[in-house]
Order: structure tokens, then C-alpha cells, then sequence
């Protein structure tokens, strides 16, 4: 049985792959910052991300961070939060998860251009894209982490049905076969967790979309 924490676990992505992963059997632990326990965990632990400790965060196989901010200065905290758990972790065993964006995906063959690049890109999110692009890139130089980055696809719906199907790609901008880019936060959920229990992707972004 894993036994792991998500932290920002109040966050919708972080409920669905804690519930996800309680129906699997697996020991879960939820961080929050908030008094309420919002989440299915029976072991919550309130204290704000940027207070978590090496000590706080030992034992655990995985640790998955669902950090997510909404205003633009709190965009900056992608990078501070990344840094400080990239810090706690250098050099151990444990892995550590992060929650992505779709906004850093490659669109080009040269990998020079991101979906948050291009003049389609909705203005109104692209500073927030940036924002967790740059902490993918931050993560990227972080040789002694055993991290790995899940982006959803461009389309990421809160709402949208468990089916139990995913594909699973890799760093390039993709759509299936109807020209969509399109996952829930159920079947994403899925996805966080197939990769905790079975997945080998060290250092590695990946990403999920609806076949």
C-alpha cells in the first residue's frame, strides 16, 4: 500500500486524486492551509505549503502538490512553492508530483514554442501560464529531485465524467482523433495515480488528454 500526501489539498484537482486514491487502499495524508478538511482524507494536516518540513513530509512515497494561485501576485507562488519542495526533497527516494499546466506544452518540432506562446492563447490566462511554465523550467534544473510534471490537456474540465480512459503523452501539444484537447479532473485524477502506483517518469514531463 503507497502511502502519500497532497499538499493544496483543498484545491478540486487534489480532492479528485485523493478520493482516487483512497478507493485504491492507499494511505493518504491532506495539507491544507485552511481549518476545513474539504477533502475525503481521514488524516488532515493544516499548515500552508510554504511552512512544510522535511520532517512534516517524511515517510511518504509520493508526495503530490496541487498548489494552485488565481490572481496575478499570487502567480508568483508556482515558483516559490516549487522551490521549496524541490528543496525538501533533494536527495531523497520519495517522489514528488506536481499538478501541471497545458500552457507549457510544445507546438513546434524544434520544442521552441509553447501552447502559452502562440497569438491564439486566451490573454486573459496567459500570464498564469507563465507563471507555471517558468516553474516547470525551474523544476527541470533540479537534477537530484525525483519530480515529475503532469499537464492536463488544454481543456481541463472540473466537472467532467469519470470514464476511466486516458492516453498519455508526452511533452508535445496533442489532440485525438476529433481535434480535441479535452480531460476531466476525475480521469486526470486517474492518471496522478496510475503514475504514483506503476509509472517510472524520474524527471520527466508528461501529459493526459481523452483519446
Amino acid at each position: 500500500m503507497a502511502k502519500i500526501a497532497v499538499v493544496a489539498a483543498n484545491g478540486k484537482a487534489s480532492r479528485k486524486i485523493i478520493s482516487e486514491a483512497l478507493s485504491r487502499g492507499f494511505d493518504v495524508t491532506a495539507f491544507g492551509r485552511h481549518e476545513e478538511n474539504n477533502t475525503e482524507a481521514k488524516t488532515y494536516v493544516r499548515k500552508d505549503i510554504l511552512d512544510l518540513t522535511r520532517e512534516d513530509l517524511a515517510g511518504f512515497d509520493a508526495v503530490v502538490s496541487g498548489f494552485g494561485a488565481f490572481t496575478p501576485e499570487t502567480f508568483p507562488l508556482y515558483q516559490t512553492t516549487t522551490e521549496h519542495l524541490a528543496d525538501i526533497f533533494a536527495g531523497s527516494d520519495t517522489r514528488l508530483l506536481f499538478v501541471g499546466g497545458a500552457g507549457s506544452l510544445y507546438t513546434n518540432p524544434e520544442r521552441t514554442e509553447t501552447l502559452a506562446d502562440g497569438k491564439d492563447f486566451p490573454e486573459a490566462i496567459r500570464p498564469l501560464a507563465q507563471a507555471m511554465k517558468k516553474s516547470l523550467g525551474y523544476l527541470r534544473t533540479r537534477n537530484y529531485v525525483r519530480w515529475t510534471y503532469i499537464s492536463p490537456a488544454a481543456v481541463f474540465l472540473a466537472d467532467g465524467p469519470r470514464t476511466g480512459f486516458y492516453e498519455l503523452t508526452g511533452e508535445d501539444f496533442t489532440v485525438n482523433k476529433d481535434g480535441k484537447s479535452e480531460i476531466s479532473y476525475a480521469d486526470y485524477a486517474i492518471a496522478m495515480v496510475d503514475e504514483i502506483e506503476h509509472g517510472n517518469h524520474i524527471r520527466e514531463r508528461i501529459s493526459v488528454r481523452w483519446a
